[in-house]
């Protein structure tokens, strides 16, 4: 063998073993990269909202988008408001079921509009794919200076003695507040008259003009009106007192059988299965256990669920006839 060959293999080889070597510490660190990082190489999630930006959904859509981040890395909320959330629907129903497009939305479009509406352009079962319940929250009995009433059998009794003079004032016709009230004329055996106006703060400030003797609202939405002794809230919707107001009692305790909340919940296009839709899942239930996120929702009066797919199919499927009874009785149907 030529000495020079042997010589320069010999010198070769250790060169050879430290490109490899940094080739393999390359490809470690790479392979150790943060999820957000790699996640970067793919299309942006778009968290679709049907409502406008600052409203309670939109809130919700980009807390749930900035906890998101770590594992999806880019991340584009955006707003599609109109129609109750209808026109965002309409939008998630003809996206590609890629895991690159969810909505989040509450959940009137998904139990109530099926009921009220006569003609809806979307079913609100088989054109979506259930991903995860985020966050339940429950509504108010509120009482306002009209009535001056402070319990809910102080309520009940006033109606039954004086039957058709209880108002109450929601955002509108068909809504979630509507049909609250609903609920409780059939669980109380009480007749309220229901007022309708253009929103919520309209119907506010009926309650506290004393146009109107009482309310069902979020409870966030009135627990500062409520603590300031401007309105009183009187009993929660749910089966557990709501931490913003621990003094006030449920329906349940006030002698009223009556559970009724609503929830947030992520929803993609039909045929959304497979590894995208279980990375979605699986990032909705962590995101819900961390204590930040915890604490952001219950501040804004919401429990956290972060549920599986298969519980918030459930849950849909049980709101759904949970409702159909107390629209169908007040003969509500919208075009």
């Amino acid at each position: 063998m030529n000495p020079l060959q042997t010589t320069g293999r010999l010198f070769q080889s250790p060169i050879k073993r430290h490109i490899w070597a940094i080739s393999a510490l390359v490809l470690a660190t790479f392979s150790a990269l943060s999820p957000s990082l790699q996640a970067q190489d793919k299309p942006p999630l778009k968290i679709v909202v049907g409502f406008p930006p600052g409203g309670s959904a939109d809130v919700l859509a980009r807390m749930v988008a900035d906890a998101l981040r770590d594992d999806f890395g880019t991340i584009v909320v955006e707003n599609k408001a109109g129609a109750g959330g209808r026109i965002a629907l309409n939008a998630m129903k003809v996206a590609k079921p890629d895991g690159q497009t969810v909505i989040v939305l509450p959940s009137g479009p998904m139990v109530l509009f099926p009921h009220v509406y006569k003609k809806l352009d979307y079913d609100a079962v088989t054109d979506f794919t259930p991903v995860s319940q985020i966050a339940r929250f429950q509504f108010g009995v509120v009482s306002g200076p009209a009535s001056n009433v402070k319990t809910v059998s102080e309520m009940v009794s006033k109606a039954k003695s004086d039957p058709g003079t209880a108002s109450y004032g929601t955002p509108g016709a068909g809504t979630l507040p509507h049909f609250m009230g609903v609920l409780m004329e059939q669980s109380a055996g009480i007749s309220l008259n229901h007022v309708p106006f253009q929103g919520g703060a309209p119907a506010n400030n009926a309650l506290l003009g004393g146009h109107i003797g009482y309310k069902f609202d979020v409870v966030s939405e009135t627990a500062e009106l409520h603590r300031a002794g401007k309105v009183r809230i009187i009993a929660v919707t749910g089966l557990k007192r709501d931490p913003q107001v621990p003094e006030v009692p449920t329906l349940k305790e006030s002698g009223i059988n009556m559970d009724a909340t609503a929830w947030f919940a992520m929803y993609g296009p039909a045929g959304l299965k497979g590894e995208a839709l279980n990375r979605l899942e699986k990032a909705m239930m962590k995101i819900a256990r961390e204590p930040g996120m915890k604490d952001k929702m219950l501040k804004l009066g919401y429990e956290p669920i972060g549920s599986s797919s298969a519980e918030l199919a459930a849950a849909q499927k049980a709101d759904l006839a949970r409702w159909e009874k107390p629209i169908k009785a007040t003969g509500v149907q919208l075009d």
